[in-house]
C-alpha cells in the first residue's frame, strides 16, 4: 500500500491533565502516515484521485487546536478517526507529541494505528 506522509505538523492547543495546562495553549506536534492506493492518481495526475494532504492537514489542525483533550491518547485517536473519514484512506498512523512536556526529553507522545475495517 502507498503512503501519504504529513510530517511535523505544528499545532497550538489546550492539552493536558494539570490545571495550568487547561489555561494555556501548548505546542502539539502531529505526524500522519495515510495508507492509500496512488495508482489512479499517478495515471491521471488529477487531484480528485489523490488524498489531498492540504485539505487533510487543515482538518487535523482545526481539530487539534479546538478539541482541548486531556490526553495525547484521546487526541491521537480522534485524529485517526477524522482521517479515516476520507474514503481514499484505508489505514492511518497518527503520532501526537508534546514537545518539552517531560524534563530532559525532547518530546513525549503516542502513536496509534487504525484501519477502515476496525
Amino acid at each position: 500500500m502507498d503512503k501519504v506522509i504529513i510530517k511535523d505538523l505544528a499545532a497550538r492547543g489546550v492539552i493536558g491533565v494539570n490545571d495550568w495546562e487547561r489555561k494555556i495553549q501548548q505546542e502539539i506536534l502531529i505526524n500522519i502516515i495515510a495508507f492509500t492506493d496512488t495508482r489512479q492518481a499517478g495515471a491521471t495526475d488529477n487531484i480528485q484521485d489523490c488524498v489531498d494532504y492540504k485539505v487533510l492537514s487543515k482538518k487535523v489542525l482545526a481539530h487539534a487546536e479546538s478539541s482541548a483533550p486531556l490526553t495525547v491518547e484521546a487526541l491521537a485517536n480522534s485524529l485517526a478517526k477524522l482521517c479515516l473519514e476520507d474514503p481514499m484512506i484505508q489505514r492511518i498512523i497518527v503520532r501526537v507529541e508534546k514537545p518539552g512536556a517531560v524534563r530532559f526529553a525532547k518530546s513525549v507522545g503516542v502513536e496509534v494505528e487504525r484501519s477502515r475495517d476496525e
